[in-house]
């Protein structure tokens, strides 16, 4: 095995399911380990209690000789998604195994194995010697479910740093690394209906009595997108993409070939043409789970009762507050006379913005076309990372990026990062602290 494999796998066991309270102790045991390998490298470190949720905060100096060394703060999450469904899995979720080149656990890809190739690759430089910067690494463990701690810390922190890295997304393709400019906020909504007292015999009542599930489903429906647009109340704020992106974005991988490469299927007809402008630019609402009723077991009644967790992505330019509380009047304008509706928000987090022009983003080019012999793309994700807003509000330019490719299965059964990576990510993130020590 490749000598950094036992010791990722120590930090890849620990199930750290920040979305199970019972799991508490290994999310807290997983931030330990964080800090114990800073400490490991010369640094000071420790797990804190913030409201509740352990961060994970150190610091690492810059070797003798730096003078007047920037500082660059670095972010991971040590938390990940919980792994079921387990029966899909090729092997144990938190016993990491290589296979055919790529290393399968859950967190490899989100984001253990990536905050590792950071730690390590700081650890390097000041084993040698030869650190240039003074490195703060400040991570959590609730980014899964929301990652309100991190934001919370970070708009109360008083030091911030001169540049901030994170590894925490991925490729384009294999071999051609990216930067990401702008990120997707996210409103997670808990959807409850009630319909009655009591669920009912269906027979008797059905055709008469107000079904929860029916309900729901109705007024979900509401919300959910129209020829590729979510209701324009669900728009509101978006700021469009530049011709300049639309134009880069025409190079990327073809939108019909992401969807077929994870086996999923369009949309409608032109969801595969608009893949980059859908999943980029504009909001997008998911239904992410539905409980009502029996549907397992054949039993025939009208549920009383219904349920749902939805999730809206926002685009650049929109507003938390201001999508909430259009999806809830849309919603309540669509339940039907009789229906009982609860709505509560879960988590929220703000789009990101990176300036692509900032100097940091310039220099981290720099360093990861010397290092890959490819210069990354700049583009947007269209997923969400809450401290990106927190530290764009601080005026902390921010290199996104990662080494997860498109097959990551991320969030799914069986998540992988290319093994090879890990030694080939450590390496570039050598070369970006080396790169911006000019700062």
């Amino acid at each position: 095995m490749p000598a950094w494999f036992d010791e990722l796998s120590e930090f890849l066991r620990i199930p750290s399911l920040s979305a199970k309270p019972e799991h508490a102790a290994d999310v807290r045991a997983a931030g330990e380990w964080v800090c114990a390998l800073v400490r490991a490298a010369g640094g000071e470190s420790q797990l804190i209690d913030w409201r509740g949720r352990p961060l994970a905060v150190g610091e690492l100096p810059a070797s003798a000789g730096a003078e007047r060394a920037p500082t660059i703060l670095c972010y991971g999450h040590f938390d990940v998604q919980p792994p079921e469904p387990l029966e899909l899995w090729d092997s144990a979720p938190f016993e990491p195994e290589i296979r055919d080149g790529y290393l399968y656990g859950r967190g490899v890809a989100d984001d253990k194995g990536q905050l590792y190739l950071l730690l390590s690759a700081a650890r390097e430089l000041a084993a040698a010697g030869t650190l240039p910067v003074n490195i703060r690494f400040v991570c959590d463990g609730e980014e899964e479910i929301g990652g309100h701690s991190i934001v919370e810390y970070i708009e109360a922190d008083e030091r911030g740093a001169d540049a901030a890295i994170v590894f925490d997304s991925g490729m384009v393709r294999k071999g051609l690394p990216a930067f990401n400019v702008a990120t997707r906020g996210i409103v997670y909504l808990h959807v409850t209906l009630r319909a009655g007292e009591r669920d009912l015999h269906s027979g008797l009542y059905g055709g008469a009595a107000l079904n929860a599930a029916d309900a729901l489903i109705g007024i979900l429906a509401a919300a959910l997108p129209r020829d590729g647009r979510l209701a324009e109340p669900l728009r509101a704020g978006v700021v469009p993409p530049t011709a300049d992106e639309l134009e880069a974005w025409r190079h990327l991988p073809s939108g019909a070939d992401e969807l077929a490469g994870q086996g999923a299927r369009p949309m409608d007809a032109r969801a595969a043409e608009e893949f980059y402008l859908r999943t980029f630019a504009e909001p997008a609402l998911a239904v992410n789970g539905l409980d009502s009723g029996s549907p397992y077991v054949e039993k025939t009644v009208i549920p009383a009762t219904a349920a749902a967790n939805v999730s809206i992505r926002l685009a650049v330019g929109q507003q938390v507050e201001q999508i909430a509380a259009a999806f809830e009047r849309l919603v309540r304008g669509a339940a039907p006379p009789g229906a009982e509706l609860e709505i509560s928000v879960l988590s929220a987090a703000a789009p990101g913005v990176v300036a692509p022009d900032a100097r940091a983003v310039q220099l981290g080019l720099v360093a990861f076309e010397r290092t890959l012999g490819v210069r990354p793309l700049l583009i947007r994700s269209g997923g969400t990372l809450p401290i990106l807003g927190a530290l764009a509000g601080r005026n902390i330019p921010t290199i996104l990026t990662g080494f997860s490719l498109p097959d990551a299965n991320i969030h799914a059964p069986n998540e992988r990062l290319l093994a090879e990576y890990v030694p080939l990510g450590t390496a570039a993130a050598r070369a970006l602290f080396t790169e911006l020590a000019v700062l």
